[in-house]
């Protein structure tokens, strides 16, 4: 696998001016935006007589709106067309519409600028399935973790720039609306000017014939998406995190003010914090995930949130601060730091979160139904975002206070995390493997990126623990489909973890003749459909850390399904805990020490004519070396 750095992407022309053309498109949007709800509410009367407050919740909502009704034709036409010419007409448009903004802004004409927001969400709605698509056509499935985590980052910091630079301009006395006229037109050409260098971005469906009914086209979507559980359920979970940092993020406004007793800083530094941490969980994400899609990360981002929501809560009610302050004020007051930290963890376990399900949505979608997935996903984005505004609305009509709707959002976050970790229990067990390889063991992967990408394969192992599945199919870049001995498959819990994982049970014909041809017949399905399958052809746990006696079977599974097969070795996991073997287990794992290192080595692909179990057990060997 690629082990390289996520930023040595941004030198690569296949990534970098993609990344900046979708961060200069974030900046714009909030540049702009930002500058026309600060306008109207600081300097409305030279503006509308309209009602500052309805303005500033019809502003927001007219950008999402485009999202609802366009989303599923943008879909298509990103299946349909080549990207980067995509991307380049997308970028004119921006063009088009701050020209349209800067006539308004130049002649005080409200409803161009309204049209200009309005403009501007149609402009990011045929983005969207673009930015989402284009990513798995030019890099490699260990990059993609580490390239969605510099997007999303890249995304922040573009929209907390673009709201910073936004205030910031408009307001400077005499030439603030020249300036923001003239800077958005800037921006947008630079953002074409970026997109010319987007390398060709063949369509992945180019007879598609589009269906310009969004109604029926969205529901076509969304039904399509739920034939694959893994994917749907991945849409809903994104959903949902726009659902909770919408509702938190609302707050951060009149929590700054009521609660904090801060100014218009006070907020800017909320924002700023929060925004960062979502960055720096984007990024963590590439190295905690060992630079593959890592899906264990989600229900460790989901805890991270409700837990972090709920300790501001917390925090919030123990700052007793009421007098006026700025934002240094702020900063030296008692609980200040403690608030400050859990906004930021909240982004931090938000990137931890959101960045996975992107790449697994990216890997595991049809490729050619990719773009009208991100559509479709894009509708639901914002029917959650409306949904949370109503719920914020109703909780604080109810006599909710701010800190407690943190609270109760927190608590939402996790009944909605339980419920979908029971639908698809694949998030949770790759959570307890990827806990168990990053607390218990110091693991490392040799050569794990000779395992193949795609299409079927046979992988052979030498089995020495209860938990070498956990181990194998925690490193690997595909799920796995594990052959092992009815009686392990059976163990209370590890079982709960098999049956996940879809592992198949099989017997010896004189225990159960029945069970083993059923091994067989569904071998050979997973094999036939593109699936990796795992054996460990000893048959048992070792009891003394040597290899037992290859066995036969998988030259059963090799004539029915001639497939490649791939020699395996697990180094340094014989004497834990889970091993098994003369003595007291635990003090086999007390001899050992905490924190053991333990290597997984795949060697070279072997073609099944060449192999036998003989031949097969000596390059295991080879591969484990010395080591037990």
């Amino acid at each position: 696998m690629s082990q390289h750095s996520q930023f040595a992407l941004l030198k690569q022309r296949r990534f970098a001016p993609f990344f900046w053309t979708q961060f200069l498109g974030a900046f714009n949007d909030n540049v702009f935006k930002t500058a026309l709800l600060t306008i109207l509410t600081y300097d409305a009367l030279h503006w509308t007589k309209m009602d500052v407050g309805l303005l500033n919740n019809l502003i927001p909502g007219l950008f999402i709106l485009p999202f609802v009704l366009f989303s599923a034709t943008s879909g298509q036409l990103a299946d349909k067309f080549e990207k980067a010419g995509m991307a380049r007409k997308v970028k004119l448009l921006e063009i088009i519409i701050m020209c349209v903004a800067a006539g308004g802004w130049m002649t005080h004409q409200l409803w161009l600028l309204v049209a200009a927001v309005a403009g501007m969400g149609i402009h990011s709605t045929l983005f969207g399935p673009v930015k989402y698509a284009y990513l798995p056509q030019h890099l490699k499935n260990d990059e993609l973790v580490g390239g969605n985590g510099v997007i999303e980052t890249g995304t922040f910091v573009g929209i907390l720039l673009g709201e910073i630079l936004g205030a910031v301009l408009v307001v400077q006395e005499g030439w603030g609306i020249q300036l923001v006229a003239g800077g958005t037109i800037a921006i947008a050409i630079m953002g074409w000017l970026t997109s010319l260098r987007i390398p060709h971005s063949p369509a992945p469906e180019p007879e598609l014939k589009i269906n310009w009914n969004p109604v029926t086209e969205t529901i076509r979507n969304i039904g399509f998406s739920k034939q694959n559980k893994p994917v749907f359920l991945s849409l809903l979970g994104n959903s949902w995190f726009w659902f909770y940092g919408a509702i938190i993020l609302a707050q951060f406004p009149l929590f700054a003010k009521d609660y904090l007793h801060g100014d218009h800083y006070v907020f800017v530094l909320l924002l700023t914090i929060f925004s960062f941490g979502i960055g720096a969980g984007s990024l963590l994400c590439e190295r905690l995930s060992g630079h593959k899609v890592e899906i264990g990360l989600v229900p460790f981002g989901s805890i991270g949130l409700s837990l972090f929501g709920f300790d501001l809560y917390l925090s919030s009610l123990s700052y007793t601060n009421t007098a006026a302050v700025d934002m240094l004020g702020f900063m030296h007051q008692t609980g200040s730091w403690r608030i400050l930290f859990d906004i930021a963890m909240i982004g931090v376990f938000g990137g931890l979160y959101i960045v996975p399900l992107f790449a697994l949505i990216q890997t595991r979608c049809d490729p050619k139904h990719l773009s009208r997935t991100i559509a479709g996903m894009n509708i639901l984005n914002a029917v959650f975002m409306v949904v949370a505004a109503l719920a914020a609305m109703l909780m604080l009509n109810a006599g909710f206070s701010i800190p407690q709707l943190f609270l109760a959002t927190a608590i939402l976050n996790a009944i909605v995390a339980t419920y979908i970790f029971s639908l698809v229990p694949e998030f949770l067990m790759r959570f307890l493997a990827w806990l168990l390889l990053h607390t218990v063991h110091r693991v490392k992967g040799v050569n794990i990126d000779r395992l193949p990408e795609e299409g079927a394969a046979v992988l052979v192992c030498n089995h020495v623990s209860y938990m070498d599945a956990i181990v194998i199919g925690a490193y690997s870049p595909r799920p796995i489909r594990f052959v092992m001995d009815h009686r392990i498959f059976q163990i209370p819990f590890l079982s709960w973890v098999f049956k996940t994982a879809k592992a198949i049970p099989i017997a010896s014909a004189k225990e159960d003749p029945w069970l083993m041809e059923k091994a067989y017949v569904d071998i050979a399905k997973a094999l036939h459909e593109g699936e990796l399958v795992c054996i460990f052809p000893e048959g048992k746990l070792t009891t003394t850390g040597d290899m037992n006696e290859f066995r036969g079977g998988v030259m059963k599974i090799l004539e029915r399904s001639p497939v490649p097969v791939f020699p395996m070795a697990l180094r340094g996991l014989w004497g834990s805990f889970l091993t098994r073997g003369k003595g007291n287990a635990f003090e086999r794992a007390f001899r050992r020490g905490p924190f053991s290192k333990l290597e997984l080595v795949v060697g070279e692909s072997l073609l099944p004519t060449a192999v036998n179990p003989i031949m097969l057990q000596e390059k295991v060997k080879q591969l484990r070396g010395d080591w037990k």
